[in-house]
């Protein structure tokens, strides 16, 4: 027998409170959210809407309700209240697990934006591709943009590198009017995805997190996991240029990424040394280890067998010499994300390993 199809009524929260005029101040603003609540005090409707519910508002009056004690822990529980709270109520406010405590009118805002993100239909989590270099000037930052025109449905272009410049240059996008690293540093925690994407630079529906051309300084830890999981939660994929690993290794930010990553690719200059760096970062045990190898030709460089040979893994996609590339660069032309081009070929090569992404 088939399953039954899915309801297609929207999440409804449930809200939880005696008080009228507290009532009436969550009713408005989760209207303004789009959602219809439900309203439940005890009983079996209590019990089902608080195991069933995306999102659980408390009033404080019902904090000592002899119902809601008895109910089990759940995430998405918050209490609101119309004033401070005193500390006997913060205390039974921590008991039932309540993720925050939001006092009307100040918290209104978070208030309106949590309910919001509660009722939204869930959107699958975007894939994240983590493009770095064997060696400087690998053209890794080329094959990462490229990765992200290529993408069918836009993509989110992430530069890891505080010292590279700034992706812009290569997109020919640094007067786009957005935010850049500079401005973002502070980011933390969870990051409204919509909004993020909204405050950034877009060029050809590829919304891109650049560096800034100020007096660089290491982007942190903290800000980078939060963009990237910030701009994935939008469903969108997520392209993540890393610097080149230093003399201690991958950096604690750049590393999370990597670690995260559904596909990491590095590119290998077709030289000896460039080679040999490649050996030394796809070890076992090294953050690159799993990552996909693309030799960029170089002339007079080593075949793509050779390289395989020094760097003891198969070489995955072959980006040729294209002697026109670096004079499109420094004009600030995007790189091709046209079938016909070797770097949007390429691209696309990358984009199949992901399943469920089509070629434009």
């Amino acid at each position: 027998m088939s399953p039954p199809p899915p309801s297609s009524r929207p999440p409804r929260p449930l809200v939880v409170s005696t008080d009228e005029r507290l009532l009436d101040e969550l009713l408005r603003l989760l209207a303004a959210a789009g959602a219809e609540p439900e309203l439940a005090t005890g009983g079996p409707a209590l019990r089902r809407a608080h195991r069933e519910a995306p999102l659980v508002l408390l009033g404080a009056d019902a904090l000592v309700a002899g119902a809601v004690r008895t109910l089990p822990r759940r995430p998405g529980l918050v209490v609101v209240a119309a004033g401070e709270l005193p500390p006997a109520e913060w205390a039974a406010a921590v008991e039932v697990g309540a993720e925050r405590v939001a006092v009307l009118p100040g918290d209104e805002t978070w208030l309106l934006t949590r309910a919001a993100a509660a009722v939204r239909a869930p959107v699958a989590r975007g894939p994240l591709l983590a493009v770095g270099g064997a060696c400087g000037g690998a053209g890794a930052s080329t094959v990462a943009a490229a990765v992200a025109l290529a993408a069918p449905s836009g993509a989110v272009l992430v530069d890891g590198d505080a010292w590279g410049g700034g992706l812009d240059l290569l997109l020919g996008a640094e007067r786009a009017e957005g935010l850049r690293w500079p401005e973002l540093t502070g980011l933390r925690g969870r990051v409204a995805g919509d909004a993020l994407l909204a405050a950034l630079p877009e060029v050809d529906a590829v919304h891109l997190l650049s560096a800034g051309r100020e007096p660089a300084t290491a982007v942190p830890e903290e800000a980078l996991t939060a963009a990237v999981d910030a701009a994935r939660a939008t469903g969108r994929p997520v392209v993540a240029d890393l610097p080149r690993p230093g003399p201690a290794g991958v950096a604690p930010g750049p590393q999370a990424v990597l670690a995260d990553a559904d596909v990491a690719v590095l590119v290998v200059p077709a030289r000896l040394r460039a080679a040999t760096a490649a050996r030394l970062l796809v070890a076992d045990g090294s953050p690159w280890s799993a990552a996909r190898l693309v030799v960029r030709s170089v002339p007079g460089g080593l075949r793509s067998e050779d390289v395989e040979e020094v760097v003891g893994r198969p070489v995955f996609g072959e980006l040729p010499h294209d002697r026109g590339a670096v004079a499109r660069a420094e004009r600030g032309e995007p790189p091709g994300a046209s079938v016909r081009s070797p770097v949007g070929a390429l691209a696309r090569q990358v984009l199949a390993l992901i399943p469920g992404e089509e070629h434009r």
